[in-house]
């Protein structure tokens, strides 16, 4: 009972105030308020604010709430574990089936360039007076391989 008077007051407040508001010429404002006070009018009539009252202060409605919050977070956790792991246990085996099938890709260490578009020659670096080519080995070594 009290709960439909509060909202009733409410909604008698909220319609003034858009009064006042259409008055100061402000006629969208005004109408945006006017719409925002007859929700809590429209709650009463239908019944709502009786069933929120009625279920706010029922321990049986609480524990099925209770009920609700553990199987979400049941669901939650089991998503989680499942996301972690990568999926179900057909498709972790299905996933490692193909990881060994297709270790390497195939022609994968076959040059991008053919034997035709390589120069026929390449001049020689001469050895640095100051020992540095020893640094640098590795590094033509490494291009060489690659055909650089």
């Amino acid at each position: 009972m009290i709960a439909e008077t509060v909202c009733s007051a409410a909604a008698v407040a909220g319609l003034g105030i858009a009064v006042v508001t259409a008055y100061r010429k402000r006629f969208l404002a005004a109408a945006r308020i006017a719409a925002y006070a007859l929700v809590p009018l429209g709650l009463v009539m239908t019944g709502v604010v009786e069933w929120a009252a009625d279920t706010a202060f029922s321990p049986t409605a609480w524990a099925g709430f209770a009920v609700l919050g553990g199987a979400w977070a049941l669901f939650a956790t089991t998503r989680t574990v499942e996301r972690r792991r990568g999926g179900s246990r057909k498709e972790r085996r299905a996933a490692a089936r193909s990881a060994q099938a297709e270790a390497v890709a195939p022609a994968a260490s076959a040059p991008t360039l053919g034997q035709a578009s390589r120069p026929a020659s390449r001049p020689t670096a001469a050895p640095r007076a100051t020992g540095g080519a020893d640094d640098f080995s590795d590094i033509e070594a490494i291009l060489k391989k690659h055909g650089i």
